[in-house]
């Protein structure tokens, strides 16, 4: 009896934090990968710093942009 019940705290708090885990994370790939972007596109069209500079914040509103709305989605 008390393996299911603690079965059963485990899976909610998996239900009610799972959303937030993964978010820093994300939030650091996402940012990351347009930072990476931008100095592939600056080597390519060579136009240094100006479009890692413009694909860095782009990854960093973009991250906060998920971020926000999944804590408003999941505050419902």
């Amino acid at each position: 009896m008390k393996k299911d019940d603690e079965e059963g705290e485990q899976k909610s708090f998996i239900n009610e934090y799972g959303p937030y885990l993964g978010l820093g994370l994300q939030m650091a790939v996402t940012v990351t990968a347009m930072v990476f972007l931008g100095i592939w596109l600056d080597n390519k069209f060579e136009t240094k710093p100006v479009l890692t500079i413009i694909s860095s914040f782009l990854g960093v509103f973009a991250a906060l942009y998920n971020f926000i709305k999944t804590v408003l989605k999941s505050g419902k």
